[in-house]
């Protein structure tokens, strides 16, 4: 285990192998350190994590991932606390700077699990030089103190908080103390449900998001774009937009026409105000029957099925759907000759710091990214189009500006899930599955913008192998395929990806071969799921929604499992569909088995989000294309679930474990989709195949 040091406090970075070399590409000590903190030494540990300890008695360590709502700093604050033996109050998480080297990917369901063995040997190691520093104060055996409360206690009860060791502690090369993680079986802290340590400063408003910063002279912006997606523009006149109070420039961006003034309200105003001539983008001659037709026909062909079995095939579709979060995309930037500074909240900062510094032509040592909190990302902040955006327009208007995308911006001209067509056969005989296929097509998130333009954006491939997710039951020969159509759109990955279709797609084939082979649906998985951990998160909810429990007309209960992440989950829904066009789910049970739960509250949180995605993809919220313009635009007709359409019961069990920690965050969106789908045909009586129904 080796460590870092700091000139006058402890500070610790990566303590899973070293060099020593410059750490110029460490993030710079805390805000609030009373003194100079110098790193000697940087850890060779991709996370790059760095812990601080102030002489205010303050934990402070850098986080190299973004707070989008999903929790993340309440869990590395979790994890160093107990390692640490500290309050949780005293422990502080800011978001570290983009950075030119390590890993600063937020996604994948991962960042738990990527940094719960580093943030737990960071404090560790931290901790064995704070109580090695009070025994050489006391002149005491190292081995008798022990430490509470950010403090380290002596046997005779004397203390010494964290912070007043810090500089002694910092001088330490060789602790008299094991600096080994704790086992699970002392672990206070984590596993127990704890509320988010951002959660006054987010009610209270004190949370700050891009569009709260208050950067020296930026200015409000806003940008007119065009009618269809990849709209070019041939003219404007921009004469009244420019006369009118409190317009500051008006530039033209590869987007369209931007805004710079002094309020919002009056970017807004002299955006309408411009008179802008648009040549239509290379989706005008589509629609959605059209995209929908050449999604089927890439579909490939789910080849020859095994001799002497019966088939059931099925095919569904499924709707572009944007990622809508509730904080609409927002960055400030302040682009200069010679510098750069851009802030906005990021999944991916150091692919973004990279491609703003080639988008405005400046070296990337020149680029300055601070990751900033975000109100919900679901997969749309992996990409950074708007910080781009902000840094242009701020070169062409020399100076710095606040670009605000509405919500229309957002979901006419963002990022999107991909529309996707899917083919499904279920072989069967002597009662049980011999053979299933899965082939799907989706369009591709691929394209080259100029390419495509010149072709119509039209064409068609063919994208390879694509392995099934029904692997997760013993369906004897299990294969999957898969195509793709190239059009100019704007995509990207939606919360749970490829799995919320596909997933969601295969439990509803699943459901409908067990009737077809006489069984009950939960019966029918628990003799085909092929582990144990599956078999028990769905007997977990069978059990506490009472499966099978007779209900009025119009309701009916669905069931749907999922494995992924190193983790699986189970949902049961009960629906409403008395009012087949209206449905409501009224109740929801889910159980997961995800490892070590860091924070179960956090947990039950997530599950909770994912249910209302399942609701809502299912049921009601998609984009329609219509003459290669996005018809939607704001809550009012991409209708996602509202309080109105959640669950008016909701449970989540975790399951207990001693494993490490799984992905969690994505986990639900599949199972959820698969159960409120599944409830909706039992209680229709019908075999939905387009998805959301109501589309």
């Amino acid at each position: 285990m080796v460590y870092s040091l700091a000139a006058s406090t402890l500070t610790v970075v990566a303590p899973i192998g070293c060099d020593t070399s410059s750490a110029e590409d460490v993030e710079p000590t805390a805000a609030g350190m009373d003194g100079p903190s110098r790193v000697l030494a940087t850890g060779a540990d991709e996370e790059m994590l760095v812990l601080e300890v102030t002489t205010a008695n303050k934990v402070v360590v850098r986080l190299p991932r973004v707070e989008v709502g999903q929790g993340i700093t309440t869990a590395v604050a979790m994890m160093i606390a107990e390692e640490l033996d500290a309050r949780l109050a005293d422990v502080d998480i800011p978001l570290a700077e983009a950075r030119a080297k390590g890993n600063q990917y937020t996604g994948g369901s991962n960042s738990v699990s990527s940094l719960y063995g580093p943030a737990r040997a960071l404090a560790a190691t931290a901790r064995a030089r704070l109580v090695t520093a009070a025994a050489r104060r006391w002149h005491l055996p190292a081995r008798s103190l022990r430490t509470r409360d950010t403090m380290v206690v002596a046997p005779d009860g004397r203390t010494a908080t964290f912070g007043s060791l810090t500089a002694g502690a910092a001088r330490i090369h060789r602790p008299d103390v094991s600096s080994k993680p704790k086992p699970a079986s002392q672990h206070k802290v984590i596993g127990r449900p704890t509320g988010r340590i951002d959660a006054r400063d987010i009610v209270t408003g004190k949370a700050k998001y891009a569009g709260d910063l208050e950067v020296a002279g930026a200015k409000p912006t806003v940008v007119a774009r065009p009618p269809t997606l990849g709209g070019r523009l041939v003219s404007v006149d921009d004469r009244a937009a420019r006369a009118m109070p409190g317009v500051h420039a008006v530039v033209k961006v590869g987007g369209g026409v931007a805004v710079v003034a002094e309020s919002f309200h009056h970017a807004f105003k002299a955006r309408d105000a411009l008179r802008i001539t648009w040549a239509p983008g290379p989706m005008a001659p589509l629609s959605d029957a059209a995209i929908r037709s050449r999604l089927r026909a890439a579909v490939p062909s789910l080849g020859a099925a095994p001799r002497g079995s019966a088939q059931v095939e099925f095919e569904f579709e499924f709707a572009f759907v944007s990622h809508a979060p509730m904080e609409v995309l927002t960055a400030v930037a302040d682009v200069r000759a010679d510098r750069a500074e851009i802030w906005f909240s990021s999944q991916t900062p150091m692919d973004a710091r990279e491609s703003i510094a080639s988008a405005i032509g400046l070296p990337k040592s020149k680029v300055r990214v601070h990751v900033v909190r975000g109100g919900g990302s679901f997969g749309r902040r992996l990409n950074y189009d708007a910080a781009i955006e902000a840094a242009l327009i701020s070169k062409a208007a020399r100076r710095p500006v606040k670009l605000m995308w509405s919500r229309g911006d957002d979901i006419r001209h963002g990022r999107m899930r991909p529309a996707s067509h899917h083919r499904i056969r279920a072989s069967h005989a002597q009662g049980r599955v011999v053979a299933f296929g899965h082939a799907m097509a989706q369009v591709s998130e691929s394209y080259v913008q100029q390419g495509l333009a010149a072709q119509g954006g039209v064409s068609t491939v063919a994208a390879g192998p694509l392995p099934s997710d029904s692997g997760l039951y013993n369906f004897g020969r299990v294969s999957g395929d898969s195509g793709s159509v190239e059009l100019a759109m704007p995509l990207g990955a939606w919360r749970s990806v490829d799995s919320g279709t596909m997933r969601a797609a295969e439990e509803i084939v699943v459901d409908e071969v067990a009737a077809r082979l006489g069984k009950d649906p939960v019966a029918f998985r628990r003799g085909t799921l092929r582990s144990k951990a599956v078999k028990a998160v769905l007997d977990k909810v069978a059990t506490a929604g009472s499966w099978g429990r007779r209900l009025p007309p119009g309701h009916a209960q669905g069931v749907a499992v999922h494995e992924e992440y190193g983790s699986c989950v189970a949902c049961l829904v009960e629906i409403d569909a008395t009012d087949p066009k209206n449905p409501r789910v009224t109740k929801v049970v889910m159980a997961a088995d995800v490892g070590t739960a860091v924070n179960p509250r956090g947990l039950e949180a997530q599950l909770m989000g994912t249910a209302v995605d399942g609701i809502s993809t299912v049921l009601r919220a998609g984009l329609h294309i219509d003459r290669g313009a996005v018809r939607e635009g704001s809550f009012a007709d991409f209708r996602y679930a509202r309080q109105q359409h959640s669950p008016l019961r909701f449970e989540a069990h975790i399951m207990p474990s001693r494993r490490e920690p799984g992905g969690a965050g994505e986990l639900g969106v599949p199972a959820a989709a698969g159960a409120v789908a599944n409830a909706y045909a039992r209680a229709t009586r019908t075999k939905p195949r387009r998805f959301p129904i109501n589309f």
